[in-house]
């Protein structure tokens, strides 16, 4: 409805702004909150935008979302405007606006985004809803310091609208701070860093969709990676690598609920093994776990600052990406140590996974990004088949669960012997992007954090010798050459900031621990003002690609907490100890994956 971001005219926005002339803004979160405040600062008055959405009940899914913008003046005087321009179907169906004293109602194809006025009996004076001719809203609010009216706006509300008092708006608030506050406090983290963890936990926690757990990689879609470029993607799904990632980082800070929730939802993708081309999993799912992710242009939108095509859905979904077996089976190992049980169905559909793995692992592949220049033998999808192997055989033996190890083991050895033969390049002195190629790809820098190979090892140090020289620069680092290494698409792209954060944990794991720190402080310097991130760093020091992203804010955890236990000088967190948790009794015979993953111990 709100698409502004992607065409100035088309695509609806949501508007509040002074009505007087000049202004500064500034913004920040309200502490240990997802409470958006927003000042405006003029010459007569100061004013702010509290923006927040009230969190009801999480367990089902539900039609009804509401965004609170509660406005208040905090000095002298001041007019605030504010315009609500709805744009359904991208912009691409008409609507009606039906205007009450107490607000309205956009209707659309049998959709309806309600919004109430929030305000006092007998303050009518002080907020003026009107409709022009192209079926928008304005209305202008002017406060007085210390008094405070807004807006609610919601989707399949009960009612028509009607009045909110403050008093009730003002619960709403309160009982939303109360919420993250509550939520943040389950936090385990003691660590350095702590508020810029904390800023990330909770991004990573309004990415994720809480009636099933899933964690959208953003929540935008089509911001370039390069302005006016065609490396626009949709990102608003849940990836099987991003989000098995999160399994990992949450438990590392203590959220064993969300850990617990996602790995159910993972669990009930393994058991149902709807994949297609991609094996018995998809790369890419809808929140709730369906995988209909056909992608469409939108030809009539502009683009971000020009920058078109614009595409709805990911044809990416279809794509061979042997790594993500390597990602989950790392999550359920993980999880399943740290206490999140595997049933007896969960084991049989985890078996047949790793089966099919071990039958397809040796062939071409998309690779972790999603390239679209043709499949190749890329070496980081081989070593994340070698992680899931690995991985499996631990789970059999340690919880002496039938499988065919013999068959498993032999497939995690050949994949290892194959990635030291044909992955590693003598002349270069250092491991490439795919077989028979001279390129790097910094995906490789997790090589030593899946244990594959000793951080310290003479071939491990000279590949990260080899990409400081070619991927870093001043710190930020590229995810590969795209002009040594031709990906289907045109234009170049920025520095990769989950690639940053991967390359500070692989110095601190190689010992590097004074380096690791001074790339991280830099790192920091380049989130925005609220301490998000996007997904690519520009020349410029700009934020581009879609955002915020997940993957980058789960990296940053993970980067600052392996260094933060390398600062303190104890025992490097590896991928099989990197939480204290409970192990759980196991889950009997009857139990599915997904209900054992339920009995976490949160």
């Amino acid at each position: 409805m709100f698409g502004a971001l992607l065409d100035h005219e088309r695509g609806g926005y949501f508007r509040v702004r002074p009505a007087q002339g000049a202004f500064d803004t500034k913004q920040l979160y309200l502490p240990d909150t997802a409470i958006l405040i927003t000042r405006f600062l003029t010459e007569t008055g100061v004013g702010e935008v509290v923006d927040f959405m009230p969190v009801t009940s999480t367990a089902h899914a539900t039609e009804n979302h509401r965004i609170v913008r509660l406005l208040r003046c905090v000095r002298d005087e001041m007019t605030l405007d504010l315009d609500i321009a709805a744009r359904f179907d991208y912009g691409r169906a008409s609507h009606e606006l039906h205007m009450t004293a107490e607000g309205g109602v956009f209707t659309s194809r049998g959709s309806a985004l309600t919004f109430h006025i929030v305000r006092e009996p007998g303050d009518e004076r002080l907020a003026e809803p009107r409709a022009d001719g192209n079926g928008d809203c304005h209305a202008s609010f002017t406060l007085r310091a210390g008094q405070l009216r807004g807006l609610v706006m919601e989707t399949a509300s009960a009612g028509p609208p009607r009045a909110i008092r403050v008093a009730e708006a003002q619960r709403m608030l309160d009982d939303t701070s109360r919420f993250w506050r509550v939520w943040l406090s389950h936090s385990t983290n003691t660590g350095r860093w702590r508020e810029a963890l904390e800023r990330s936990a909770i991004t990573l926690k309004l990415m994720t969709y809480a009636p099933s757990g899933g964690l959208v990689a953003a929540p935008t879609a089509g911001l370039p990676e390069q302005v006016g470029g065609e490396r626009n993607w949709d990102y608003r799904y849940t990836w099987i690598r991003d989000a098995s990632f999160s399994v990992h980082t949450l438990l590392r800070m203590g959220f064993v609920e969300e850990a617990a929730a996602f790995g159910r939802w993972l669990a009930d993708r393994v058991e149902e093994k709807a994949g297609g081309a991609s094996g018995p999993l998809n790369i890419i799912y809808r929140v709730d776990g369906s995988s209909d992710l056909s992608e469409e242009t939108l030809e009539h939108w502009e683009g971000y600052r020009g920058s078109r095509p614009v595409r709805i859905g990911n044809g990416a979904a279809d794509q061979l990406q042997l790594d993500i077996y390597g990602e989950a089976l790392d999550s359920i190992y993980f999880g399943n140590q740290a206490g999140l049980a595997i049933g007896t169905r969960g084991w049989v559909a985890l078996r047949d996974t790793v089966d099919w793995l071990a039958e397809h692992w040796d062939q071409p592949e998309e690779g972790i990004w999603e390239t679209r220049g043709g499949r190749k033998d890329f070496t980081y999808g081989r070593v994340m088949c070698w992680s899931a192997f690995d991985r499996a055989i631990r789970l059999a033996t340690n919880r002496a669960r039938p499988a065919p190890l013999d068959r498993w083991v032999a497939a995690r050895d050949a994949v290892y012997n194959q990635v030291l033969e044909r992955g590693w390049d003598a002349d270069r002195g250092a491991f490439v992007q795919h077989y028979g190629g001279k390129v790097l790809d910094s995906s490789l820098l997790r090589m030593p954090t899946v244990e594959f190979i000793s951080p310290l090892d003479p071939m491990w140090v000279s590949t990260l010798r080899e990409m400081e020289a070619e991927l870093v620069s001043d710190s930020l680092v590229y995810r590969y050459d795209p002009e040594a290494s031709p990906d289907g698409l045109r234009g170049s792209e920025g520095t990769f900031s989950l690639c940053t954060f991967a390359y500070v944990d692989a110095l601190a794991r190689s010992g590097r621990i004074d380096e690791a720190r001074l790339v991280f402080e830099k790192m920091l310097t380049y989130a925005n003002h609220l301490g998000l991130y996007s997904e690519e760093i520009a020349l410029t020091g700009e934020q581009i690609g879609n955002f915020p992203q997940a993957f980058t804010h789960l990296a940053l955890i993970d980067a600052a907490m392996t260094l933060n236990d390398h600062l303190d000088d104890t025992t490097p967190a590896s991928s099989t100890q990197r939480v204290a948790l409970p192990v759980q009794p196991e889950a009997s015979a009857e139990t599915t994956l997904s209900e054992a993953m339920q009995r976490s111990p949160a």
